[in-house]
């Protein structure tokens, strides 16, 4: 029966609205005609009612188990849409599962850890990171995601946003090497930006923020995000598996963009977490980058929750 009405949504609809409209309508007749509810009075329930109550109920798993059947082939019809490249890293990717204090509690597919039903429901919160990289005019390289990317496509954010991995290199606590480790794999996954431009030493993690934000009805991020800065000049070859276009900008240009994005221009979309990041720290950090004084800013205790 579950088969023929996933095949048939229209009709598995119908079947749970006649149950509840069924169970409503006789419900007042559960109660036989002494009974009476009342904080000192036992309520009283036919021996018919009790019949009656325990097909309502067999009627309701039937159609909860309907809806819950028909909502997991529209799932399967989404995720069978989704872009090769990021279907795989969405199966094949193991996030590192962290508390609110950063402390390691498990691991999970990138897939269910960017399920806003999950993160809801069981509170998924995983280890992400936020890269800045400055050119020597000291010039923030931004990039817009690519289309097909699962959670907020077609944005513009900062240069690379990714998780590190539940792997060994990755994992690794003191100085946030696990974090650097990740961030230079990702810049070379999406920007094609080699390792020899990036030494993992080069990396400044300053800070870290945890934030929640949906992307759409499926899909979300909640993140305990380390903010990673570097400076230099790199060879950029993006991906576009990951990455639609990508632009240097300067502070003026950015806030430029900033007020395009809060007008809705040209339908131009900032990502949440760059935003959280713009709105807090980022041009005062800009001050330490350009007079490279960067460690005075590092500030690795405390988490900041946006």
């Amino acid at each position: 029966m579950a088969e023929s009405l996933v095949s048939n949504p229209q009709m598995a609809s119908r079947i749970t609205s006649n149950t509840a409209k069924f169970a409503s309508n006789k419900l007042p007749f559960l109660f036989s005609s002494k009974s009476r509810i009342s904080t000192s009075k036992s309520t009283t329930i036919t021996t018919s009612g009790i019949l009656y109550l325990r097909n309502c109920l067999s009627l309701r798993r039937i159609s909860t188990g309907v809806v819950s059947a028909v909502s997991t082939a529209k799932d399967a019809v989404s995720d069978s849409a989704m872009d090769a490249v990021q279907r795989r890293l969405m199966f094949e990717d193991e996030c590192i599962l962290v508390d609110e204090n950063d402390h390691v509690v498990g691991h999970d597919t990138k897939y269910n850890c960017h399920l806003m039903e999950k993160i809801e429901s069981e509170n998924l919160l995983h280890r992400a990171f936020s890269v800045f990289l400055f050119n020597s005019k000291y010039e923030l390289l931004l990039q817009q995601r690519s289309a097909t990317k699962v959670t907020f496509p077609l944005v513009w954010t900062n240069t690379c946003c990714s998780h590190p991995l539940y792997r060994e290199p990755e994992l690794i606590e003191e100085n946030a090497l696990g974090v650097r480790n990740a961030a230079q794999r990702k810049l070379w996954d999406e920007l094609g930006i080699p390792s020899e431009d990036i030494p993992v030493d080069n990396f400044t993690s300053l800070g870290r923020i945890l934030y929640k934000a949906p992307s759409d009805g499926k899909w979300g991020e909640h993140e305990l995000d380390y903010l990673l800065f570097i400076v230099g000049d790199v060879k950029v070859n993006p991906n576009p598996d990951e990455v639609a276009d990508i632009r240097y900008v300067n502070r003026d240009e950015l806030k430029e963009l900033l007020r395009k994005a809060d007008a809705g221009y040209g339908g131009l979309k900032l990502s949440p977490w760059f935003r959280l990041v713009v709105d807090n720290f980022l041009f005062k950090w800009w001050d330490h980058v350009e007079r490279d004084t960067l460690l005075e800013a590092v500030d690795m205790k405390t988490i900041h929750k946006l």
